[in-house]
């Protein structure tokens, strides 16, 4: 059961009162006008969504995309990000990476005023309900920026009731979706802190690169329990990550759901040094190679930063080595004094998965031939021939890797909102990554 979207008055900026009495008709609305509630409301947390999907829009806006403004990176979206691609003379991968968007931008920027329209239909914000509100009462709030003129901002309001708990008794959620410029959006920024709703968890689901100077963005960080991120989308995942671990520092809970994607890494490459004989080698690995699917360097930054941190390595050097593969070389220093070197290489690949720079390979290896520590983890789906070229890769523990069954970042969401709170082992990797980014 849903309630018919209610659009605030335009092109005024909206305000608080004006949100909260058109949340009140729908209630009351709902419970045939009675003074006692039958829908259970917004109970156990508020959520903020900052959901910018410019390059949907910009591809609109271009003539590429003739679908709706809906935030999923689907099968249309992803034709229309190639016939982009082909048209300007970039590589065509279906994937909005950071040369893309800058030439998406460059083109709209060129547009005569006049013609800077968009006319597809926006329905951001009504597109997660289900994911992440199905067991529980909520309360979301979608900022949508959008391109074109600043006329102020404008909501729509609406409840979700997917659960029927008794027969009497419905559990539901509040959608609030706000619509402006980035700059009318700025404005109201105590606005959208004032919705969140006092003694619940609130949390921010931020679905585009950090960015602290920005005023909205340093309001919800200080108002919320919780700052969700996924680095998979970073143009400069190097950057940003220097930029997540000072907010940690100023006391932001953050969580990644790209560090998540990493867990069948993660516990594999425990798993095989399980076996007490092999625990005692990991003291010999003094190399270690990660592959990486080129395009997005934060899966393979964030699995060194959480291997480093395991072994207490300390990072001495940064090098950038370029090539085919984009090398980059770090190395550390352990605690008994032995240099490690690491590896990162951009491997490319002919059909470009859902997730930018998703793991290809990790190989741990030693200089001492008598070690019994080779270990090679394979990607499943990719495989991993570079890692096992060679003779020496026959003596090598050699795992296949199983990525999770539902990657997307909607899934991840809703099973983050579960376990939200400080992650101790994420913020240590991270700070080990932070320091070596800080070599560069």
């Amino acid at each position: 059961m849903s309630t018919t979207l209610v659009a605030l008055q335009q092109p005024k900026d909206i305000s608080l009162s004006e949100i909260e009495a058109e949340l009140s008709k729908i209630w009351l609305s709902q419970n045939g006008g009675q003074s006692a509630a039958i829908a259970t409301r917004a109970a156990t947390f508020s959520i903020v969504i900052y959901e910018p999907e410019e390059f949907q829009q910009l591809l609109a806006g271009l003539g590429f995309y003739q679908g709706e403004i809906d935030g999923i990176n689907d099968t249309k979206t992803r034709d229309a990000i190639k016939e982009a691609q082909k048209a300007y003379q970039l590589p065509i991968t279906g994937r909005v990476d950071s040369e893309t968007l800058a030439k998406l931008r460059s083109e709209w920027a060129a547009k005569p005023q006049e013609s800077r329209e968009i006319s597809n239909m926006d329905i951001r914000g009504f597109s997660v309900s289900e994911v992440i509100a199905d067991q529980n009462p909520c309360r979301i709030i979608t900022l949508c920026p959008t391109l074109g003129a600043d006329t102020g901002v404008t909501a729509q309001v609406s409840a979700y009731c997917p659960v029927q708990k008794k027969q009497s008794s419905l559990v539901c959620c509040e959608y609030i979706t706000l619509r402006g410029t980035k700059e009318a959006l700025e404005r109201v920024s105590d606005v959208v802190t004032s919705l969140m709703i006092p003694d619940l968890p609130k949390f921010v689901w931020w679905k585009a690169t950090p960015n602290p100077e920005q005023e909205l963005f340093r309001s919800l960080c200080e108002n919320s329990n919780c700052l969700i991120l996924d680095s998979s989308y970073f143009s400069d995942p190097e950057s940003e990550f220097m930029k997540m671990q000072e907010l940690i520092e100023n006391q932001t809970y953050i969580a990644d759901l790209n560090w998540h994607r990493l867990s069948a890494w993660q516990e594999l490459a425990a798993a095989t040094f399980d076996p007490p004989q092999r625990r005692a080698a990991l003291s010999e690995i003094d190399t270690i190679t990660l592959d990486y699917e080129k395009g997005n360097a934060a899966q393979a930054l964030m699995f060194l930063g959480w291997f480093a941190s395991r072994l207490d390595w300390q990072a001495t050097s940064y090098m950038e080595t370029g090539g085919e593969y984009d090398i980059t070389h770090i190395k550390f220093t352990g605690p008994n004094g032995k240099e490690i070197l690491a590896e990162l290489a951009a491997i490319p690949t002919a059909d470009y998965g859902e997730i930018p720079g998703d793991l290809v390979g990790v190989r741990l290896d030693s200089s001492n031939p008598n070690a019994d520590c080779c270990t090679i983890l394979c990607s499943e789906t990719t495989g991993c021939m570079r890692l096992e070229a060679g003779g020496s890769a026959q003596s090598c523990h050699t795992e296949q890797v199983s990525a999770l069954s539902d990657q997307k970042a909607e899934l991840l969401m809703a099973q983050q909102l579960q376990r939200w709170g400080r992650e101790v082992l994420y913020e240590e990797s991270l700070a080990v990554t932070a320091e070596v980014l800080k070599l560069r």
